[in-house]
């Protein structure tokens, strides 16, 4: 028997939430990035003005558990950016990621939106590309005193 699954939007009340979300994945999941890099990226969960303000511009779909533990969540911000797309470890691989990714779709289909894009980590990528993402362009950013690369990927809707 499979445990049911919550989709819902998230609302401000969800913030601390998704803060916890997101430095479980990184900090705590598996990864291609050192853990100096992993801890200049999200040294602690985020929280504070900017947070809310950022996410308050985004539609972002949480998946929580039956019972009521909060999983994963992705977002969608202006012009069909995916800003977001963390999932807890303990979650990973369990098909939670597609889930979110066909609500942020369904999403930005009906708001008119002609294609997705994002600035996938490496740990993301393979995931994008399954939901059929292509890579734009290879980049290497700073964190600090870390280099990360990541990928500019897009999907025409």
């Amino acid at each position: 028997m499979t445990a049911r699954i919550d989709l819902s939007w998230a609302s401000y009340q969800d913030h601390a939430i998704l803060a916890d979300i997101m430095f479980d994945a990184v900090r705590n999941g598996p990864s291609r990035y050192s853990e100096a890099q992993r801890a200049a990226w999200v040294p602690a969960p985020r929280s504070g003005d900017a947070w809310d303000e950022r996410l308050l511009r985004q539609d972002i779909i949480l998946v929580r558990s039956e019972g009521g533990t909060a999983l994963g969540f992705m977002s969608l911000d202006a012009d069909g950016y995916i800003d977001f797309a963390y999932i807890r470890p303990s979650a990973q691989g369990s098909g939670l990621f597609r889930q979110l990714y066909e609500a942020i779709e369904l999403k930005a289909r009906e708001m008119g939106e002609t294609r997705l894009w994002v600035h996938a980590s490496l740990m993301a990528q393979p995931a994008f590309e399954k939901m059929g993402f292509a890579i734009v362009e290879q980049q290497v950013v700073r964190i600090g005193d870390q280099s990360f690369e990541r990928a500019e990927m897009e999907r025409a809707l």
